[in-house]
C-alpha cells in the first residue's frame, strides 16, 4: 500500500488520466482522492459520480448539463459535471458499468472535443483531470464487446491497482483501530480479537471491516473487544464460528497456562495464582470450568 500511495502521489503531479482497479471496498476512491489531493488541481473542484447509480438518459444530463425546456421538468439550466469539474478533477467511479452509448460521448469529450449541454446552442470546452474506477476485468470487457477499446485506453495512462485487504494483514490493525477511535475513543479491542481479524478473509474488504467495528462495539460489554464480541457481531454463521474459533485457542492458551503455572508451584493453588496475577478464587473457578479442582498429573506446555 506503501508503494502504491507514493506511486499514486508521483501520478498525481501529472495531468495523465487515471483507472483505479480493485475489489469493491478495497479503497478505491480514498486512492482517487489522494491523487487529487497531491496534485496541482488540489485547490480546485472535486467532483465523483457512480456511474451505475443512474440510468443512461439522467447519466448524460448529469455528465453534460441541459439548458432550461430541454425536456419536461427542465425549469431551469443546469451545468454538467464536467462543467463543475473545470480546472479540477472528476472522478468516474464505477466506469465499467457505463452505458455504450454513454461510452461514446465520453470518449469525444476525453479527447478534447467541445460538446452541448442537452438542448443547448453553445458549446463548451472544458480543462478537466480524469481519474476512474472500476471492480470489473475492463480487458475481459473489452475482448467480449461490452467496454469500448478506444475509451479503455484513453482512459488508462496510468493503472493502479489496490489489494484486496486480506493480501494486507498489516493494514488490519490499523484500519480497526481507526474506525474504532472515530466512533469511540473509549474502545479498543484485545490482542485476540486483532489477530481473530487478520486471520479473516475479508471478501467485503474495508468496507466490511469498518460495518463488523461499528457492529461490536454495540455488543461489547464494556469497552474492550474480544473476539466473543466480534463473533456475535458477525454477518454470517461462517464468520461468527470463525471467532468462536480464535475462542477456542484462546481458552486453550489459558488452559495450558493455569495448568503450567500449578506445576511450577507444586500444586500450591494460591502460588500458582500468585504467578498468575489473579486471586486464588478466579483460579479455583476456572478450574471447575476446566472440571478439575487440582493440577493435571501431566501439564501441556
Amino acid at each position: 500500500m506503501r508503494d502504491l500511495l507514493l506511486l499514486a502521489e508521483r501520478v498525481a503531479r501529472t495531468n495523465m488520466a487515471v483507472l483505479i482497479t480493485g475489489e469493491t471496498g478495497s479503497g478505491k476512491e480514498l486512492v482517487a482522492r489522494a491523487i487529487h489531493h497531491y496534485s496541482p488541481r488540489n485547490a480546485k473542484p472535486w467532483v465523483d459520480v457512480n456511474c451505475a447509480a443512474l440510468p443512461e438518459h439522467l447519466m448524460e444530463s448529469e455528465l453534460f448539463g441541459y439548458e432550461r425546456g430541454a425536456f419536461s421538468g427542465a425549469a431551469t439550466t443546469k451545468a454538467g459535471l464536467f462543467e463543475l469539474a473545470n480546472s479540477g478533477t472528476l472522478f468516474l467511479d464505477e466506469i465499467g458499468e457505463l452505458d455504450p452509448r454513454m461510452q461514446v460521448k465520453l470518449l469525444r469529450v476525453l479527447d478534447g472535443t467541445p460538446y452541448y449541454r442537452l438542448g443547448g446552442v453553445r458549446k463548451i470546452s472544458v480543462d478537466v483531470r480524469i481519474v476512474s474506477a472500476t471492480n470489473l476485468n475492463l480487458e475481459e470487457a473489452v475482448r467480449t464487446g461490452r467496454f469500448r477499446s478506444d475509451l479503455y485506453h484513453r482512459l488508462t495512462q496510468v493503472n493502479l491497482k489496490v489489494p484486496p485487504l486480506r493480501e494486507r494483514p498489516d493494514d488490519v490493525a490499523a484500519l480497526a483501530c481507526l474506525f474504532l477511535r472515530q466512533q469511540d475513543t473509549r474502545y479498543s479491542f484485545t490482542p485476540e480479537a486483532i489477530d481473530a481479524l487478520r486471520s479473516r478473509f475479508w471478501p467485503g474488504n474495508v468496507r466490511e471491516l469498518r460495518n463488523l467495528v461499528s457492529k461490536s462495539m454495540i455488543f461489547a460489554e464494556g469497552f474492550c473487544i474480544g473476539p466473543a464480541d466480534l463473533a456475535v457481531a458477525a454477518e454470517t454463521p461462517e464468520d461468527a464460528q470463525g471467532f468462536r474459533g480464535s475462542m477456542v485457542s484462546l481458552e486453550r492458551l489459558e488452559k495450558q497456562t493455569i495448568f503450567k503455572a500449578l506445576e511450577q508451584s507444586s500444586g500450591h493453588h494460591q502460588k500458582a495464582a500468585d504467578l498468575l496475577g489473579i486471586s486464588r478464587r478466579t483460579l479455583s473457578r476456572r478450574l471447575k470450568v476446566y472440571g478439575t479442582s487440582e493440577k493435571p498429573e501431566t501439564a501441556v506446555v
